[in-house]
């Protein structure tokens, strides 16, 4: 068994009357997270970290933000895109683990709900997936309530006994 760990990093401005997407639950709040897709800023690390740990680039990479066929979309869509790419590599998810700092809303009353719409779009237990939160006491851009950043550790896991593994050339 091969095992990689990734690391994943995101952070969107917030605006008054914008919606707040957050693990793919809408959040009601008077401000929302901005950005070409529908800033799920939690999805968003996740993806970064999966794409990480299997050296597949970033976000930005496979998802342009100068590219229509992503603006608005759920960021969901995204993670699922993410992980077909992985599957194509023949890793699979072990476990992810995030968390996400803003001043409001409080997200713990929402976190069963966005286990739930994770793991039912990658296909994974609810069980491997941890959502924390915690503010930024006030300081800061999170603190005056001005954006929202969310990190993301994963570690994904391929059967290297099932891959063709050359065998070396004895020389005798």
């Amino acid at each position: 068994m091969k095992i990689k760990v990734g690391f994943g990093f995101d952070v969107h401005q917030l605006r008054a009357g914008h919606p707040f997407v957050l693990g793919g639950v809408k959040l009601d709040h008077h401000s929302g997270a901005y950005g070409h897709s529908d800033a799920d800023v939690l999805l968003h690390a996740i993806c970064d970290a999966l794409l990480g740990a299997a050296n597949l680039r970033d976000i930005g990479y496979h998802f342009s933000n100068t590219d229509d066929r992503w603006k608005g979309i759920s960021s969901l869509v995204l993670l699922q895109e993410v992980v077909k790419l992985l599957s194509e590599k023949d890793w699979r998810i072990g476990n992810i683990d995030a968390m996400v700092c803003l001043e409001a809303p409080k997200i713990n009353p929402h976190i069963p709900a966005m286990k739930k719409h994770i793991a039912d779009a990658i296909a994974i237990s609810e069980e491997d997936i941890s959502i924390k939160a915690t503010t930024n006491e006030q300081m800061g851009f999170i603190g005056r309530e001005e954006g929202v950043v969310a990190y993301a550790v994963c570690l994904i896991e391929k059967d290297t006994n099932k891959l063709y593994a050359p065998q070396p050339n004895i020389i005798s």
